[in-house]
C-alpha cells in the first residue's frame, strides 16, 4: 500500500471496534497518525493509535478531547465521524419514547455537528482537509420495525453532511458520507440476537428477515468492516480530490434506486 497519509492526522470516532476499528487499521497502513476516541477504552492494553476517552454527545467532552490533540498533535487533516449507533426497542413507532428519539439524534446526528464544529475552523484556517459521515443505508431506506429513530438520524445526518460539503468546499474542505448497508460486526450480531430473543426466532431466520427488509442482498452476504475501510482509506486520499458532497452506499446491492 502506498504511504499517501504520511504526515496526515486522523481522528476516527468510535474507532475502538467494528467499522472505526478497521477505518484506524487502513488509514495506518497508509501513514497517518491515528487518532480514536470512544466513550471507553478498548480491552486491549497495547494500541498503535492515540486513544482518548470521549462521550461526544456531551459538548465539554468533546472540547476537552479537541483541546488534547491540539496540544498534543497539532490540527486535524482527517476526520472520519464513525460514531453511532442506538438503543432504542423494536416494535416501530408506538415503542419509541422522547427519550429514545432523543437518544437516536444525539449520538447519529449531534455529536457529529459538535465536533465538526470544533475541527472545521483549523482546516479553514489552512484551507485544506476531509470529513467523513459514517451513516446508514437505512437513511434512505428506514427499517421502521426495530431502528425508526436511527434511520430518521441517518437521514438528518446525510442531508447535513451534504450541507456542509456545499459550504466549505469552496473553503478547500472535501466533505463526504459513507452509507453502509449490513456490516458483519460485534455491534450487528448483538443486534440480530436481541431480534431472535424478542421474536423468538433463529438468528439465521432474523438475518435473513432483516435482509429482505432491506430489499434482499444481491452478493448474498454481509459487508465485512474492511471492506467499508477500503473505500473510507481512497476518500480520505489525495486520489480522491475532486470528490466531495456524495453518499456512497455500500450495500452489497440492496438499495432498489440509483
Amino acid at each position: 500500500m502506498e504511504k499517501e497519509l504520511i504526515g496526515k492526522v486522523a481522528l476516527i470516532t468510535g474507532g475502538t471496534k467494528g467499522i472505526g476499528r478497521a477505518i484506524a487499521e487502513r488509514l495506518s497502513e497508509a501513514g497517518a497518525l491515528v487518532i480514536v476516541t470512544a466513550r471507553t477504552r478498548p480491552i486491549e492494553t497495547h494500541t498503535k493509535h492515540h486513544f482518548i476517552a470521549a462521550d461526544l454527545t456531551i459538548a465539554a467532552q468533546t472540547d476537552k478531547m479537541v483541546n488534547e490533540i491540539n496540544e498534543k498533535f497539532g490540527s486535524i487533516d482527517i476526520l472520519v465521524n464513525n460514531m453511532g449507533g442506538s438503543t432504542s426497542p423494536s416494535g416501530g413507532f408506538g415503542a419509541l419514547t422522547d427519550a429514545h428519539w432523543e437518544n437516536d439524534l444525539q449520538l447519529n446526528l449531534q455529536s457529529a455537528v459538535r465536533i465538526d464544529r470544533a475541527i472545521l475552523p483549523q482546516m479553514v484556517e489552512k484551507k485544506s482537509g476531509v470529513i467523513i459521515h459514517i451513516s446508514s443505508v437505512t437513511g434512505t431506506l428506514p427499517v421502521y420495525q426495530s431502528l425508526g429513530g436511527y434511520a430518521v438520524a441517518k437521514a438528518a445526518l446525510n442531508n447535513y453532511s451534504k450541507s456542509l460539503s456545499k459550504e466549505f468546499s469552496p473553503k478547500g474542505i472535501r466533505v463526504a458520507t459513507v452509507s453502509p448497508g449490513m456490516v458483519k460486526t460485534d455491534t450487528m450480531d448483538a443486534y440480530l440476537q436481541s431480534l431472535a430473543k424478542t421474536s423468538d426466532l433463529s438468528i439465521e431466520q432474523v438475518t435473513l428477515d432483516l435482509m429482505d427488509s432491506l430489499g434482499g442482498i444481491p452478493l448474498g452476504r454481509m459487508a465485512l468492516p474492511q471492506e467499508i475501510a477500503e473505500l473510507v482509506g481512497f476518500l480520505v486520499s489525495p486520489k480522491a480530490s475532486y470528490i466531495t458532497g456524495v453518499n456512497y452506499i455500500v450495500d452489497g446491492g440492496s438499495n432498489p434506486s440509483l
